[in-house]
């Protein structure tokens, strides 16, 4: 490029081309917190958008947009999937969690939510905690998922495992002709908070695990977990977690672990976790089908959270969210269903079932304005 007006077109062009699927692009500064965030609104078809917000040191601009431009796309899908009335958004804070956290941070950026006047509602995601939306919410009602003290619904991690524990359940039906967990082998990779749940439910139910944590004391309280329940857990390092012969693999840690290096060593009949993003790309998707792997699409496997604290929207009620969480097991063999009869990959197959949703949506809400919805006077 010769000159500066020359990059200044390049960059805005480069911009254009990624968002044009999106509704709504917001650029959050704020100088006096140091606040640089970017809201992503990708499709309102179903609903106000809901996504989370995570705080990352992003080494750029573009990395950030392109992040909350992909999250928010997959939130549409999940919403869909979960079969909530709302579409798909996400936020992003562009900084270091561990240093550049302050309160009046999240209050600026619940401020810059509250503009958008209940389109997009968020609450955590990697890199934020419930603590820091208890500041948003004094700037904004769009909030959800902060603790039961403050009027939240408290740990969505416990619906997020659930909602793994029916998507092994509807995995081994489909495999193995029976839903039954025990008697099987499992790999477990990640110990926090819902990889934790799994693989304590899944001990109680009679199974055997292998598992895979960075952090000594997680493994350190699975194996005497174990201990007490009389089962066997082995630990597994590092990448070699990926060479193991079992039936499932779970995985409940990063994105992106599917790969064209991983996928050649799995040595399992499945894959089903609470990872977001799982697969590198979708081509993933048609390699694990080749290799006779089924695969549960995450964003369904996963939507439990996302049931909770949608249902703060409605009035929380627990009860309704563990019934509504069950739906997951129903989705997930009628993805496995569609995608043999067509010979698709799951990944498509789950897809369509969520465009379907959207289309459907439009038709149902083509005699309404968002705007005029009653259900949507929510908190304004």
């Amino acid at each position: 490029m010769n000159t500066l007006k020359e990059k200044a077109t390049s960059i805005q062009t480069t911009i254009l081309e990624k968002i044009h699927e999106h509704e709504q692009i917001v650029f959050c500064n704020d100088p006096n917190t140091g606040l640089k965030s970017i809201i992503a609104i990708h499709n309102t078809t179903l609903g106000p958008a809901l996504g989370g917000c995570r705080m990352y040191p992003y080494a750029s601009f573009d990395e950030a947009l392109e992040d909350v431009l992909r999250l928010s796309k997959g939130m549409t899908y999940k919403c869909a999937a979960a079969d909530v009335d709302f579409g798909g958004g996400k936020a992003v804070i562009i900084g270091n969690p561990l240093t550049d956290k302050t309160q009046a941070m999240f209050r600026a950026f619940g401020q810059f939510v509250d503009s958008l006047n209940g389109r997009f509602y968020t609450g955590t995601d990697m890199g934020t905690s419930t603590e820091d939306f208890v500041h948003a919410s004094r700037e904004t009602k769009c909030i959800v998922g902060i603790p039961e003290a403050y009027g939240g619904s408290g740990d969505s991690s416990i619906p997020t495992a659930l909602g793994v524990i029916y998507g092994l359940k509807a995995t081994n039906k489909t495999i193995f002709g029976s839903e039954e967990l025990a008697g099987k082998t499992y790999i477990i990779q990640g110990l926090g908070k819902v990889g934790f749940k799994v693989a304590e439910q899944l001990l109680e139910s009679g199974a055997d695990l292998f598992v895979n944590d960075i952090n000594p004391q997680s493994i350190a309280f699975i194996q005497e977990r174990a201990k007490q329940l009389g089962r066997n857990v082995k630990v597994v390092s590092g990448d070699d977690v990926y060479t193991v012969k079992a039936d499932v693999f779970v995985p409940c840690a990063l994105g992106g672990i599917i790969n064209d290096v991983t996928i050649e060593q799995l040595k399992v009949k499945a894959i089903v976790g609470s990872a977001n993003n799982q697969l590198l790309t979708e081509k993933h998707g048609e390699m694990l089908k080749q290799k006779g792997i089924l695969y549960a699409p995450d964003y369904i496997v996963n939507a439990g959270g996302l049931i909770q604290v949608a249902d703060e929207l409605y009035g929380y009620n627990k009860e309704r969210v563990l019934k509504k969480t069950e739906s997951i097991y129903f989705s997930l063999l009628e993805v496995y269903r569609q995608a043999e009869l067509d010979d698709i990959t799951t990944v498509q197959a789950a897809n369509r079932l969520c465009e379907k949703r959207i289309e459907d949506g439009k038709r149902l809400n083509s005699f309404f304005s968002h705007a005029k919805r009653p259900k949507w006077d929510i908190g304004h």
